[in-house]
């Protein structure tokens, strides 16, 4: 007898159905999964099997095929555990119910749990277009899963309770989405706590308003990583298509916590500087998301970056520009969305004084040359914002002066980027760092002696036609944040003073 349940696969960002098909014939006992399974699939057998004999069943005893289709498709993980041994049990007639509008994903422990599985939350969107009614998933990913509306998601504890509910029995009731504020991060600290640093505020209040990059130079203690872990604290809040689509990846990378439905607090990723080119752009045999993607919708701070490697860093100049990751294998292509702000942080030489107004740098020349060359010119032209943090004086430090909140940051930075999402309105473009080439004119409006100013400045400083565009980019930034529709002289002399700080560093000694 051949029956038929149905599950999901997942390859990349996108999900695939699955149908598994379960026969018994006469034969030499045996138990053989085809349709291109892979290694944790294979290992099924003797999960299920067990499952099946500590839950009360019985095992048949005779040549048993299981078949994943579409068989040209590559399908990997232990969430076939589930469908499988609903499939063996219905061929078997130990269990007689209709399963036609249900998906059904979970690993089985050889007791009849059902564990966790990764990427639920897209497997629920595509099940939902596909016309299932309901899908029975591990407990743990039931609250994903329930953010997709017209869906009945039901959450499975165990083998038991599922048939129970399969039968009639015993119903499980459908979970539902926790609309509650999940975050993925613990709680930003507030900018409150910084003294001085007045520039570099407002250099990382126009980067969180526009989405911009940011390079923060500074010597040792000067503040650097204070700054930059604080930046989530001021980042506008999420509209729910970011919300869906940054769970989504989390979802694939196995990184949401239990019982959470959406990531609603906008990531901050900050990788160790040892990490390999592929733990940032994502990899594997079946290829993963990376932190650049798990930092999508969010931030990515590289600390130290010149300790990073040459490979890793030059890893991140075509995601940053276009905003998607492609990882190429063998068996396929897949694409991850990495939309990130890049934040990163680094001494100005290896000793960390070099341009200290007070503490003498011990670096020879050719020192500083070798630790500022490891930055790249292609990476630094991709970063928007330069700013020199220097070293805090004892009387800010020491000042009683209440500096100004994050929550007040906040609100102007939401103030913009509520202007940017009404005039970026069905064009794609979700924060002015992502304007494309061929819509500058359109969105950053100049009057003549703004463009004068721009073009001297462009001039000067012999930027290039990339540093041009991210230039104008910030100045619509700033604008905005002032509320002028149209771009003016003071915010192209704004702009342009966070691009000169490689020509005090790099251009000096290289």
């Amino acid at each position: 007898m051949v029956s038929h349940v149905y599950s999901m696969g997942l390859y990349g960002m996108e999900a695939f159905p699955v149908e598994v098909e379960a026969d018994l014939s006469q034969g030499l006992p045996s138990f053989e999964v085809v349709g291109l399974p892979g290694t944790a699939v294979k290992e099924s057998r003797d999960r299920v099997r067990s499952a099946i004999k500590n839950c009360g069943y019985e095992f048949p005893v005779s040549r048993i095929t299981v078949n994943l289709a579409p068989a040209d498709q590559k399908k990997e993980g232990p969430l076939y555990d589930l469908p499988v041994l609903i499939a063996l049990l219905k061929a078997s007639k130990q269990l007689d119910c209709g399963t036609d509008d249900s998906v059904f994903i979970g690993e089985l422990s050889l007791t009849g749990e059902v564990r966790s599985v990764r990427g639920v939350l897209p497997m629920a969107i595509e099940a939902k277009k596909r016309g299932f009614r309901r899908i029975f998933v591990p407990c743990d990913n039931a609250a994903e899963g329930a953010v997709v509306k017209g869906l009945d998601v039901f959450p499975v504890k165990n083998l038991p309770e599922l048939l129970r509910h399969l039968t009639g029995a015993e119903a499980i009731s459908p979970a539902s989405a926790n609309e509650t504020e999940n975050l993925i991060s613990p709680p930003a600290a507030d900018f409150a706590d910084v003294r001085g640093q007045l520039q570099a505020k407002r250099a990382l209040e126009i980067a969180a308003a526009g989405g911009h990059n940011v390079l923060l130079v500074g010597s040792p203690g000067s503040g650097k990583s204070m700054l930059a872990k604080r930046l989530p604290s001021i980042l506008p809040d999420m509209t729910f298509e970011e919300m869906i689509e940054t769970t989504k990846i989390h979802s694939i990378a196995g990184a949401i916590p239990p019982g959470v439905s959406l990531i609603r607090t906008r990531p901050f990723r900050a990788p160790h500087h040892t990490v390999s080119p592929a733990g940032l752009s994502g990899g594997g045999s079946i290829p993963r998301p990376g932190e650049i993607s798990l930092a999508h919708n969010g931030v990515l701070f590289l600390d130290e970056l010149p300790e990073f490697s040459r490979g890793a860093m030059e890893v991140l100049r075509q995601p940053i520009e276009n905003g998607m990751v492609t990882i190429s294998r063998a068996g396929g292509t897949v694409s991850y969305p990495c939309s990130v702000m890049l934040v990163a942080a680094m001494n100005p030489c290896p000793c960390g004084y070099f341009g200290h107004p007070k503490r003498r740098c011990i670096c020879s020349p050719q020192a500083v040359t070798r630790y500022l060359s490891r930055v790249s010119g292609p990476l630094l032209d991709r970063i928007d914002l330069h700013i020199e943090v220097p070293p805090v004086e004892f009387d800010e430090l020491s000042s009683d002066e209440k500096a100004e909140s994050s929550a007040e940051i906040r609100k102007r930075v939401n103030a913009a980027r509520a202007i940017q999402n009404q005039r970026f309105h069905g064009t794609g473009i979700t924060c002015n760092a992502r304007i494309t080439p061929d819509r500058l004119r359109e969105f950053c409006p100049m009057s003549e002696k703004s463009r004068n100013l721009l073009k001297t400045a462009f001039e000067r400083l012999g930027l290039s036609a990339r540093a041009y565009d991210r230039v104008l980019k910030v100045c619509r930034t700033i604008a905005d944040l002032d509320g002028s529709e149209t771009i003016e002289p003071q915010h192209i002399a704004e702009a342009v003073r966070y691009r000169s700080l490689d020509r005090k560093y790099w251009l000096k000694e290289l």
